[in-house]
């Protein structure tokens, strides 16, 4: 797989795996729970590999592909409700621009 994949092309991937291999999409429900799911995978080895908790014998630390379930599963929700991801995230960069361009220097916490 080329490393400087789009993510229009990655969620263009995910829709032709879901749709071959993976027979078809959950429903908008299920994915939101598998999402809800992964999330709680990554926060688990977040708490065990920089948190105060240990690793359980047997637990491995995946956090690179946990975080790419999480990423699959995002580009499996956005594809079933129509969503372009490119658009969304290049809208949400703006957005974050001018809504905190000044926000977090300001931020005496931060210093």
């Amino acid at each position: 797989m080329d490393d400087s994949i789009s993510l229009r092309d990655y969620q263009s991937m995910v829709d032709k795996w879901i749709t071959t291999v993976g027979v078809r999409y959950f429903s908008p429900l299920t994915n939101t729970a598998i999402l809800a799911e992964e999330t709680g995978e990554v926060a688990r080895i977040m708490a065990r590999k920089y948190g105060d908790q240990s690793f359980k014998p047997g637990e491995k630390d995946n956090l690179a592909d946990e975080l790419a379930d999480v990423l699959w599963v995002v580009a499996a929700i956005a594809n079933q409700t129509g969503i372009d991801l490119t658009e969304a995230v290049a809208r949400n960069m703006e957005k974050k621009n001018i809504r905190d361009a000044t926000r977090h220097c300001d931020n005496d916490k931060l210093k």
